[in-house]
């Protein structure tokens, strides 16, 4: 068993496979570890892996209540395939309602602001209280996302409101083209969205396709972009939160 008690150890498990990965965070942590997705394809193929190493690992995703019918359907697509039951958190009642009643349903056109806000309480949130959880946070990013994500490790500790967990990104490596042929060659299924041009899939409204010179993220919040060059946009998950 390996203890992620200093550098040297943590540089270890940099660099080990996915299914090395996977398969170490389940016999070293058990139910303390866990996916979390949002079923793009590199969240699919992760749960396909573990399936076949680690098949009790437990699968967690934030359902922010405005998600697409296509990620729903794929949802319920995924727990028949694995016979699992995906946990799914979802945004304080109270501080939803709370935000619509202050600034509208959509909020996320009026400034860059409360748009993050927005993320903020049905993602962020929801988000934080699934990761008190775990002490393994295992995600589905990419290094060849976005420019903002090129220097992500595949294994790091992360300070989790005052607490230090492990943050493991399995396929940080891989390529949408890797992605895709994985998704192609075992048949999973796969959010029907990216066959219509989308590249990046978060809630309904704020996810939209990508031209095929358009970075990966472009397509989230597109009326922003004239703000961030470099596409250096996240919802708050992978940064920290926002509020207003």
């Amino acid at each position: 068993m390996i203890a992620l008690e200093n550098t040297d150890q943590l540089s270890l498990v940099n660099f080990m496979s996915p299914e090395e990965l996977l398969r170490w965070a389940w016999e070293n942590h058990g139910e303390r570890a866990a996916i979390f997705t949002s079923f793009q394809n590199t969240g699919c193929v992760i749960m396909d892996i573990a399936h076949k190493v680690a098949p009790k690992l437990r699968v967690i995703t934030v359902d922010t209540l405005r998600l697409p019918p296509e990620t729903y359907e794929l949802m319920d697509a995924l727990e028949i395939k694995y016979d699992i039951k995906i946990e799914r958190f979802s945004p304080n009642p109270e501080r939803l309602a709370q935000m619509v009643k202050n600034h509208g349903e959509f909020l996320f056109f009026d400034s860059k602001e409360k748009q993050e806000f927005c993320c903020a309480i049905r993602k962020v949130e929801p988000n934080k209280r699934a990761l008190d959880s775990v002490d393994v946070w295992i995600t589905g990013l990419r290094r060849d996302q976005s420019k903002g994500r090129m220097l992500t490790p595949k294994a790091a500790e992360v300070n989790q409101d005052g607490r230090k967990i492990i943050k493991l990104c399995p396929l940080i490596d891989w390529t949408e083209e890797q992605v895709s042929s994985y998704i192609s060659e075992q048949e999973l299924p796969y959010n029907r969205l990216y066959d219509l041009g989308y590249t990046s899939i978060g809630c309904v409204i704020c996810s939209t396709p990508t031209l095929p010179h358009e970075d990966k993220r472009a397509g989230r919040w597109r009326w922003w972009n004239h703000l961030d060059a470099d596409n250096h946009k996240e919802c708050g998950i992978h940064l920290g939160g926002s509020g207003i």
